[in-house]
C-alpha cells in the first residue's frame, strides 16, 4: 500500500492537486450526472463501484463521451466523491458516502487497511489494479473504470469489483 500512496502523492502533485480548496474535500456532485448502467456502445466510460466491504449493491454508471480522467468518470457517471482534507480528490476518501465520516473522517490518507482500490478494463477484458492516480489516467471510450472498497489488503490481494467488464449486447427479436 505505501508503494500506492507515493504513486498517488506523486500523481497529485504532478497535477497540482496537493493544494485542496474546501469543495474538493468535501463532495463533489457532478454538474452532469451519467446515466443508469452500462455504456451503450463503444461511448462513454462505464464505471462500477462495487461498495464489498462496506455493504450495499455494486452500482454501474454510465460517464457519457470522453472522459479527461478516471476521477472525471467517475464524477460523470453520478457518483459523489469526497477527498481528504489534506489532499483534496488526489486521494478518494469516499464514494456516495461510504465509508461514512464516523469510520473514515477523510483529513489525512485513508488507512493502508481500508481503502478504495481503483481499477481499469477493456470491454471483455479483464480488471487490472491501477499504477496511477484517478486525477492522471485517461480512460478510453467504451473502457470500464471499476472502484473496489476492501479491507486488510493491498494491490497484490484487493478484489476488483465484482462485476464482469463486459458490455451487454442487445438481442434482437
Amino acid at each position: 500500500m505505501r508503494k500506492l500512496l507515493a504513486v498517488v502523492c506523486s500523481t497529485g502533485a504532478l497535477v497540482g492537486a496537493l493544494t485542496p480548496s474546501p469543495a474538493t474535500a468535501t463532495g463533489i456532485t457532478p454538474a452532469r450526472a451519467g446515466t443508469a448502467g452500462y455504456c451503450p456502445g463503444g461511448t462513454g466510460v462505464t464505471v462500477v463501484v462495487d461498495y464489498q466491504a462496506l455493504g450495499g449493491a455494486t452500482e454501474i454508471r454510465c460517464a457519457p463521451g470522453a472522459q479527461a480522467s478516471g476521477l472525471a468518470a467517475l464524477q460523470n457517471a453520478g457518483f459523489t466523491v469526497t477527498g481528504t482534507q489534506r489532499w483534496g480528490l488526489a486521494f478518494v476518501c469516499r464514494i456516495n458516502g461510504k465509508p461514512t465520516s464516523a469510520t473514515e473522517p477523510c483529513v489525512d490518507t485513508p488507512p493502508a487497511s481500508a481503502y478504495w482500490s481503483y481499477w481499469h478494463a477493456s470491454n471483455g477484458g479483464t480488471w487490472t489494479y491501477s499504477n496511477q492516480g484517478a486525477s492522471t489516467y485517461v480512460p478510453a471510450q467504451g473502457s470500464f473504470e471499476g472502484w473496489s472498497f476492501s479491507t486488510n489488503a493491498g494491490p497484490d490481494t484487493n478484489p476488483p469489483p465484482r462485476v464482469t467488464p463486459v458490455r451487454p449486447t442487445r438481442v434482437r427479436g
